[in-house]
């Protein structure tokens, strides 16, 4: 699987069946090659243009599986969540 099948991806969250979004990023860890997590922005809401963009930050342990057409996690969004600089 290359880096452009994951971004066609839809990421879906087990714990509420809702759609989070598709993978923007990766983040590999250097020493090893693995990936450590996927990085899905947030759904852009009405006046955003005031705020920051928030992205999730999905460690690959939350990844349940791996589909043909969608990635299933098991996150909370919460503690998920990130603001961009």
């Amino acid at each position: 699987m290359t880096y452009l099948d994951l971004r066609q991806k839809e990421v879906i969250n087990c714990k509420d069946c809702k759609r989070i979004g598709c993978v923007a990023d990766i983040e590999f860890d250097p020493c090893n090659g693995q990936i450590c997590a996927l990085i899905v922005p947030a759904p852009v809401r009405f006046f955003s243009c005031f705020s920051k963009c928030c992205r999730y930050y999905i460690r690959f342990c939350d990844v349940v599986r791996i589909g043909p057409d969608i990635i299933l996690v098991d996150v909370c969004l919460e503690t998920a969540r990130m603001k961009d600089e």
